[in-house]
């Protein structure tokens, strides 16, 4: 039971680490939460979620592999993803001007408007290439049988720790956390920024911009890398 406890935990911290960084995913998520509520950000988090899920399956299959052996198909991709973030981009700044006014946030189940975060935040994700480098490396390391050790490779103490926290890699458990922490991190997150938002009423066109500026310079970097590869 600790050791199955114990791979849960360090899938659910494999989760939140791949979640939790700022970055375009993020981006949308933050957004989506201040100017259209919790339910936005959350289905935004679910959208970034289920490609991963995808990337799962394919790293499992083998695809993720197959995709990195061709550099201009990835290229395109990126290069889609970077036009995309551009677009978004430029939605996150009419959110700017749109937050301003009152009632313009819709945490209204029914408002057709809180489903678009999950159709952004998928495709981005698809086209995203930390997310496939990440299922090429990490990622396919969780999928094959064997065993880390944690604590190990802490600093400075790793030698008196070695053997505390040895999880087994490949297995259910493993996996299961670590979609667990990203479940935790698209909940919590939305739910933290509504809560600031509500108590500062400029939060909503501060994250929106803010967004829009994290979307823009990404879709810059990748647009950029595209063309260094077909150049």
């Amino acid at each position: 039971m600790t050791s199955l406890l114990a791979t849960l935990s360090a899938g659910a911290v494999f989760g939140v680490a791949l979640a939790a960084p700022p970055g375009p995913m993020n981006a949308i998520i933050a957004e989506e939460s201040v100017v259209r509520g919790w339910l936005a950000g959350f289905k935004a988090g679910l959208g970034a979620m289920s490609a991963d899920a995808i990337f799962f399956v394919l790293a499992a299959l083998g695809v993720v592999t197959f995709v990195e052996q061709f550099p201009l198909l990835r290229a395109a991709m990126v290069g889609v993803g970077g036009f995309l973030m551009l677009y978004f981009a430029y939605g996150a700044a009419r959110d700017v001007r749109s937050s301003f006014r009152p009632g313009a946030g819709a945490a209204d189940e029914s408002d057709p408007r809180v489903g678009t975060g999950f159709r952004k935040a998928f495709v981005l994700a698809l086209t995203n290439p930390y997310q496939i480098l990440f299922w090429l490396t990490i990622g396919v390391g969780l999928l094959q049988p064997g065993t880390v050790d944690v604590l190990a490779q802490t600093p400075y103490v790793g030698d008196a720790l070695a053997g505390t926290l040895v999880v087994s890699t490949g297995s259910p458990a493993l996996i299961a956390g670590f979609f667990g922490g990203i479940v935790l991190w698209i909940t919590g997150f939305p739910a933290a920024l509504v809560g600031a938002e509500r108590r500062v009423e400029a939060f909503a066109p501060i994250v929106a911009g803010l967004s829009a500026v994290v979307l823009a310079g990404f879709g810059l970097l990748f647009l950029a890398e595209s063309a260094g590869t077909f150049l």
